[in-house]
């Protein structure tokens, strides 16, 4: 039962959770089944192996959890890294604050780079602090690829270049959750050590899952990790990989078939390259239309552009919570909050998963008349104008269609 039914479908435009497409929720509509039974290894062992595809790695291991994200923040520190473990973790938005709270709570010594919200890593500043370890006493480096409360997204790439340059050993470890399998995200290429995404973001899947790759570098440090560690212990998980049985506990089967489902949609029907392609295109198209509506981005330089989400200033004068709740309340729209330091000020527009050009300027279309009844000045039509602009010149043809 809904609690409060509308007509037509929700337009869920936040940064995740995402829209669940049907072939996946066909795919998860099935009963309950033996997972040690002889049939369903072959399901486990084909999702473990393909899911790392969307991490761009063929030398990492796989690890599905029946988690969200926070429990994949959990897994990646505590297989790692021990008690009194110096990390380097920037503070750029509420989720880097969340999972730096998180590290401090398992008693690392967290050496905390505030940076303004809206910025990205400060490059310069780590160069400095990794140069200045001489005795290598940082273990770990942690970062959020894709800030979802400030629409940042960092350059990992470049985080690595500055690691390597210092020739510090510490891990790098990368938060994706609303980055990998929507942005360009490379693991090997950029020698990420540990990183994570969660079901409910670029999979398109309900929450549920929490996906970590680890590299050889991160199991061998795993081996001499001294975290406590139960539910996530990437060792418990190895056994059963060399028993050919693959789960430590009971999976989540429906979810499963669900992830089967979406890395098919994502890796043989639409192919990869293209998903990340048109999430550049809707993510532009819609800072085009926040253009054209006089408004600015939270995102303070564009080299920080998200291409999953996009965080939009309002004028002081606005409660940004406002334009939120009369979306959802009158067009059953759902629109992101603005989070801790942001709130208030800050409204977000998801382009995340499983979307199309359409369905983008339906949403953009709702923000205007959320606009226009909060009393800002907006020429309705205008961002949709600019975003069907950028969306006519940039918009191939469905490649099955072709």
């Amino acid at each position: 039962m809904e609690y409060y039914p509308a007509p037509g479908r929700n337009h869920l435009f936040v940064p995740g959770p995402t829209n669940v497409p049907e072939p996946i929720l066909r795919a998860m509509n099935r009963s309950n089944e033996d997972h040690r039974s002889p049939a369903f290894p072959k399901l486990s062992k084909s999702v473990i192996d393909d899911v790392k595809q969307i991490f761009r790695t063929t030398t990492a291991t796989s690890f599905i959890f029946p988690t969200t994200g926070t429990g994949a923040w959990e897994s990646a520190l505590t297989n790692t890294l021990s008690p009194g473990d110096k990390i380097i973790s920037f503070r750029l938005g509420q989720f880097s604050l969340l999972w730096i709270d998180q590290m401090q709570r398992y008693n690392f010594d967290v050496d905390v780079v505030d940076c303004e919200w809206g910025t990205g890593v400060d490059l310069d500043n780590l160069k400095q602090k990794l140069q200045s370890d001489w005795s290598h006493s940082v273990k770990a480096v942690c970062v959020v690829h894709n800030e979802t409360s400030t629409g940042v997204t960092n350059d990992i790439g470049a985080i690595r270049r500055v690691m390597d340059e210092a020739r510090h050993p510490a891990l790098l470890l990368v938060d994706g959750v609303s980055s990998i399998g929507a942005i360009d995200f490379r693991m090997d290429d950029w020698k990420v050590d540990v990183a994570l995404t969660g079901s409910q973001k670029a999979l398109s899947l309900p929450t549920g899952l929490g996906i970590v790759c680890a590299s050889p570098k991160a199991l061998a440090a795993a081996k001499q990790s001294k975290s406590t560690r139960v539910f996530f212990d990437w060792g418990d998980y190895l056994k059963f990989y060399e028993a050919g049985t693959y789960w430590p506990y009971t999976p989540s089967s429906q979810m499963l078939y669900g992830l089967r489902a979406s890395l098919d949609m994502i890796l043989n029907e639409e192919g990869l390259d293209n998903v990340i392609a048109r999430h550049c295109r809707l993510g532009e198209a819609t800072r085009q239309a926040v253009k054209a509506w006089g408004l600015t981005l939270c995102t303070q330089d564009p080299k920080w552009k998200s291409d999953t989400v996009t965080a939009v200033v309002v004028p002081s004068w606005i409660n940004s919570n406002d334009i939120v709740k009369i979306a959802y309340k009158k067009y059953n729209l759902s629109l992101g909050i603005g989070l801790n330091k942001v709130a208030g000020k800050v409204f977000r527009i998801g382009h995340l998963g499983n979307v199309n050009e359409l369905q983008m300027l339906g949403a953009l279309a709702g923000v205007e008349l959320c606009l226009m009844e909060v009393g800002y000045p907006v020429t309705l039509g205008s961002g949709v104008a600019a975003a069907q602009a950028h969306l006519a010149k940039k918009t191939p043809l469905i490649s099955s269609r072709i």
